[in-house]
């Protein structure tokens, strides 16, 4: 359907049962994924940190590492819930 090819990868799996499904809204560099995901997954095992939070946390870890800086390593990142 046109609304699983909007969603991509993280639709389907929300419309599979998943909670939530973090995406990238365009190709992203292997580094900057695995250094946000690593960020991502630190910041989400502190209590009471949300996974919006988490991620956003992790984009602005992104955005201080002089690599990454450029809003093209940490800007596609989403996180798509099931609201249902």
């Amino acid at each position: 359907s046109s609304r699983r090819t909007a969603l991509g990868l993280a639709g389907v799996a929300i419309q599979s049962g998943a909670r939530s499904a973090l995406a990238a809204l365009w190709q992203v560099s292997d580094e900057a994924s695995a250094a946000l995901m690593q960020a991502f997954y630190q910041r989400l095992r502190e209590p009471g940190v949300s996974r919006a939070r988490a991620l956003q946390q992790a984009q602005v870890t992104l955005l201080e590492h002089e690599r990454f800086a450029d809003p093209f390593f940490w800007s596609p990142f989403l996180l798509i819930n099931n609201w249902l």
